[in-house]
This record gives C-alpha cells, sequence and structure tokens, in this order.
C-alpha cells in the first residue's frame, strides 16, 4: 500500500520560514520523480518544484530564489524549504510521487501553509 504523507505546514508572518516533508512509503522511493504543488480555492494546482531521481531541481518562477526542494532517498522524504515567506504563498501545499517510466502517480493529503500577519 504505498502513502504519501505531508507534514510541517502552518502559520507563518510574511517573511518567515516554514520546512515542508513528505515521507512516502510502498514505493522504491529512489526512482521516483518527486514534487510539492500548492493550490488555493477556485484555481489549478500548480508545481512549485521538482525534484527528479537524479537530483536535477526546477522550481515555478514565483518561488525562486526562496524555495528549496531536496531529497533523503534513505528516509523515503522530500523536502521543501520555505523561505521570505509572502501572503500570495497561502496555499494547500500537496506532495506527488511521480515514477515517469510506468505513469503511477501518487499523491499526498495536502498541508495547509497560511503567510498573514
Amino acid at each position: 500500500q504505498v502513502q504519501v504523507v505531508e507534514s510541517g505546514g502552518g502559520l507563518v508572518q510574511p517573511g518567515g520560514s516554514l520546512r515542508l516533508s513528505c515521507a512516502a512509503s510502498g514505493i522504491t522511493f529512489g526512482i521516483y520523480e518527486m514534487g510539492w504543488y500548492r493550490q488555493v480555492p477556485g484555481k489549478q494546482r500548480e508545481l512549485v518544484a521538482l525534484i527528479t531521481s537524479g537530483g536535477r531541481t526546477n522550481y515555478a518562477d514565483s518561488v525562486k530564489g526562496r524555495f528549496t526542494i531536496s531529497r533523503d532517498n534513505a528516509k523515503n522524504t522530500v523536502y521543501l524549504q520555505m523561505d521570505s515567506l509572502k501572503p500570495e504563498d497561502t496555499a494547500v501545499y500537496y506532495c506527488n510521487a511521480n515514477a515517469v517510466r510506468t505513469g503511477h502517480s501518487y499523491w499526498g493529503q495536502g498541508t495547509q501553509v497560511t503567510t498573514s500577519s
């Protein structure tokens, strides 16, 4: 049984930091491309950051220079370090595990991040 579980969301003031974690089980974690997405009500889910099985990263323009994605294959975990948070970063953040070769894709349940003073 595959499980993808996010944690680390919360309320933070503008300019603050949060680190999200996503633990995956039931998959061969090292071969999966891992991504963080976010969604606000009424809008489509959008890609925030991606890290390939080889460690290459890709970021949305809106978060470049502020967010950092990383992975620890020994712990089956991917992280999203979010610095200099802005009110417009407020969203539910979802973790995705994607096996590019097979098309298998798994989502977590999401974690709320709210940036507000």
